[in-house]
């Protein structure tokens, strides 16, 4: 039996010291491909790679009921600037230590042996989905379009993780 596609509610981050809205690519194309998809987008934000500017606007949207999925794209490398991880992991409930995994091994048959560069991290927190990936479009591409918009997909089988949403927060009941 086929299941019907639920869309879920995401916000966009963008840990940038130099991008604008107008040179902002990698956040434009997660944007596109979540709505192409039929997800809707309740905000999109740059920020400065800031550990606690970063932990500002994602507290603000895990607290917001509307937003199921947040998806941040910079500060994932090893530079003394990147701190998206150190940011976002004293906030996450739950780590979903697979996402990194398979995304370095995913990006390691398209750039090498440069993928372990990346720390790219995934988990939940206050219910909520959250992604942090390379500030690179083609990583943001590949983290779209081979794992994320798949677990993003209630048809996806035999498990996805939107059916697993309404459970994030059964530790509270």
């Amino acid at each position: 039996m086929q299941r019907e596609f639920i869309p879920v509610s995401m916000s966009v981050l963008t840990v940038s010291d130099t991008r604008t809205e107008e040179q902002d690519k990698s956040g434009k194309l997660i944007v596109s491909r979540a709505r192409d998809c039929g997800h809707a987008i309740i905000e999109k934000a740059i920020c400065q790679d800031d550990i606690y500017q970063i932990r500002s606007v994602i507290s603000n949207w895990i607290v917001n009921p509307k937003i199921q999925v947040i998806i941040t794209t910079g500060g994932t490398g090893v530079t003394g600037r990147d701190g998206t991880p150190e940011a976002v992991a004293p906030l996450l409930d739950k780590t979903i230590v697979g996402f990194g995994e398979m995304f370095r091994m995913i990006s390691y048959d398209e750039i090498g042996t440069s993928s372990l560069q990346s720390r790219a991290i995934a988990g939940v927190t206050n219910g909520t989905y959250l992604f942090c990936l390379p500030g690179s479009s083609g990583a943001c591409a590949t983290a779209w379009d081979k794992l994320i918009a798949k677990q993003l997909d209630y048809r996806t089988r035999p498990c996805n993780l939107v059916e697993l949403m309404p459970r994030l927060l059964e530790h509270l009941q």
